[in-house]
């Protein structure tokens, strides 16, 4: 990468060549891509008033807003900070203080967080969606709505360097405070060349959007739809729960989430036959993709891709990718989808518990290498992160914290996580292989394990949940009949439905909090 990089400067570019084309599309708006170059190029000017300006947050989700942020921040050469919305005041209130951002961007949705306390830590330049949503502010607060953004306009985009950040985005910590993975105009500037080379989008695609932008899935879609000129559609709540009616209604081509919400679409009897006949591209990610979810898919989308990747936030996205083919390679023993290669630019290793490479064919611990990898994490008061980035014989890996294995073919295999190892009685259980035979048990996709209860740090039993037409001792006799006693649930709860995140993977989360 050169020194004169710019992460939104495909932007600006695609906007001059297909300024009428149709950019984004939600239930209310649409903006061609022109509209939106006029938001970003104003916005950009306005933040840039900011000395020194370095980083802008965004108070919002998958709104003109948002996108607009992300892209200004970008144009202006600053770090974007998406937030989370589902964050307590308190949380916000945390990051806010120890962020320090130049500027914040509030979406509809965001307008609800800007509590007093929030208001207070908040930077004292604040864009919100129109003037009726100005509200009072500290003295030298500004707050400012779009329609007001008279500043002039920045002659070309900031250019940046690869060890500059595109953007911080926070996941889960183990301290139970997010972690905030800084990720390198480099990385993503590396990611969106490697991933170009197998979406092959083009101007006529139609995006759909069911990722918030907290999840980095969004950092796909974004990027890559404006490198090419496509549309992005995005999902409302209500439409999350019918998504194959919006694909056939919008002419969706490219399909992209987590194997939970097609799993859903299959329980509804969504998936018919043909239901789904514009879809070229279906990619799946963030967790197992069954084989089942595959072959009701395939049928749905007869002339649809299927793509299953991988990778963790610390590496920008996506860094496995395996295309399913009409004989699919199949993780042993758990009726899951390989994760597949890595990408051309990338390593991967499979470690053990000394960082020592494994042979194909054992168990250890996936870790990464490459220009993906994140600078590191956004450290404030209160926090310690495990520093999982090491230096092994000379380079910089990544520990990812997931159990995998590499067959014979060079194909990798993921097995679940490190820390969803647990021991029961003496004896060691990962929760993932109980999950993947409780699929096959419960005759449904749409399960989870949990360890419940939890004395004193000792796991005292488990806990599953599905979605099942079968009776709970009906699935205790087909577990029984493939796993020992002791890895069978104590207790199986049988629901309508599993709960689902932002995101839509299953919330274990409000699960635990239900017993």
């Amino acid at each position: 990468m050169s020194e004169n990089y710019n992460i939104s400067l495909k932007f600006i570019e695609t906007c001059d060549k297909y300024s009428e084309n149709l950019f984004y599309s939600d239930r209310s708006a649409d903006l061609t891509y022109g509209e939106m170059r006029t938001m970003v190029i104003n916005l950009a000017g306005f933040i840039s008033q900011r000395n020194n300006l370095k980083k802008v947050g965004i108070l919002g989700t998958k709104s003109p807003e948002a996108y607009a942020g992300i892209l200004a921040a970008g144009y202006a050469g600053a770090t974007y900070v998406p937030l989370n919305l589902k964050w307590t005041e308190h949380r916000i209130v945390q990051l806010l203080e120890a962020l320090q951002l130049d500027a914040l961007i509030v979406d509809k949705q965001g307008l609800a967080l800007l509590t007093p306390a929030a208001l207070s830590a908040a930077p004292d330049m604040i864009i919100v969606p129109s003037d009726e949503d100005i509200i009072p502010a500290r003295p030298a607060q500004n707050i400012t709505a779009f329609s007001g953004l008279k500043a002039a306009q920045l002659p070309e985009p900031a250019f940046v360097s690869k060890q500059d950040l595109a953007y911080i985005i926070f996941t889960s910590g183990t301290t139970g405070l997010p972690k905030g993975v800084m990720i390198s105009a480099g990385a993503l500037e590396s990611y969106i060349e490697q991933a170009k080379l197998w979406t092959q989008l083009t101007p006529q695609d139609r995006l759909a959007e069911t990722c918030d932008v907290t999840f980095d899935l969004s950092v796909h879609n974004l990027f890559l739809c404006v490198d090419a000129g496509a549309s992005l559609h995005i999902l409302s709540s209500l439409e999350m729960l019918a998504p194959s009616r919006f694909i056939r209604e919008r002419s969706i081509t490219v399909w992209m989430s987590v194997p939970t919400l097609a799993a859903m679409m299959r329980k509804s009897g969504a998936l018919k036959p043909d239901s789904l006949p514009t879809l070229r591209s279906s990619i799946f990610c963030g967790e197992p993709l069954p084989v089942a979810t595959v072959e009701a898919w395939s049928k749905a989308a007869p002339d649809s891709m299927i793509d299953n990747i991988y990778g963790p936030t610390e590496g920008t996205v996506i860094c496995l990718r395996y295309r399913v083919q009409s004989d699919p390679v199949i993780t042993p023993g758990r009726d899951i989808i390989a994760i597949g290669t890595p990408y051309p630019s990338m390593q991967v290793a499979v470690l053990d518990a000394q960082q020592r490479p494994l042979p194909n064919g054992q168990i250890g611990e996936i870790a990464l290498c490459g220009p993906q990898l994140a600078e590191g994490y956004f450290t404030y008061a209160n926090t310690s992160q495990t520093d999982r980035f090491r230096e092994i014989e000379g380079q910089r890996w990544y520990l990812t914290g997931d159990l995998g294995m590499c067959d014979d073919n060079g194909i990798y295999h993921h097995l679940g996580r490190t820390d969803n190892q647990i021991k029961l009685k003496g004896n060691r259980i990962e929760l993932e292989e109980v999950e993947a035979h409780l699929r096959h048990a419960a005759q449904s996709e749409m399960v989870a394990v949990i360890a419940w209860p939890v004395i004193e740090n000792s796991v005292q039993g488990l806990v599953a949940f599905c979605t099942s037409p079968l009776k709970e001792n009906e699935i205790k006799s087909a577990l029984l009949k493939n796993l020992p006693r002791y890895m069978v649930p104590e207790n199986i709860h049988i629901r309508d439905a599993l709960p689902v995140n932002i995101n839509g993977k299953v919330d274990r989360k409000q699960l635990l909090e239900q017993m």
